[in-house]
């Protein structure tokens, strides 16, 4: 047996280096801000059948502003780059929200419009502060003691 000065292995993910950190940040929260600008201009368009209006447009934003951030996150491994990109999303759908020189909107008021303005947001913070979970992976290589 050896002294106390033998390395300990560790489960650890390896270490990324700063500016590789800095790097999927900035490249996740520009995606963010070209998903938030396509989705700001197409979150209007709405299906008319009869007299129902089917917001497809919001939907599709919505769901695809869920699956970003998710998406990022898993694979980024952490929430920071998540949160680059929540930052990327709802910074383009602010900026767009106001009005531009002449006086035209993207984002009208009514019930679309106020969702498209808010909805982004709480779906970053779902995803952001949303707990994570053990790898599957992790629970069957550590499997719990049991007590005799």
């Amino acid at each position: 047996m050896s002294g106390g000065n033998a390395p300990v292995e560790r489960d650890r993910e390896p270490r990324t280096s700063m500016s590789a950190r800095v790097r999927t940040i900035a490249i996740a929260v520009a995606v963010g801000v070209v998903y938030g600008t396509v989705a700001t201009v197409g979150h209007r368009h709405a299906w008319q059948i009869g007299d129902v209006s089917i917001p497809w447009g919001l939907v599709a934003g919505l769901v695809g502003v869920a699956a970003l951030l998710i998406g990022i996150r898993m694979v980024a491994g952490g929430r920071v780059a998540a949160i680059g990109a929540s930052v990327g999303v709802v910074a383009a759908v602010a900026l767009l929200s106001l009005p531009g020189p002449g006086g035209s909107v993207l984002v009208a008021s009514g019930i679309v419009g106020t969702i498209w303005s808010v909805a982004p947001a709480l779906i970053a913070v779902l995803v952001v502060a949303w707990p994570s979970l053990p790898s599957r992976g992790a629970a069957v290589a550590h499997p719990r003691a049991t007590h005799a």
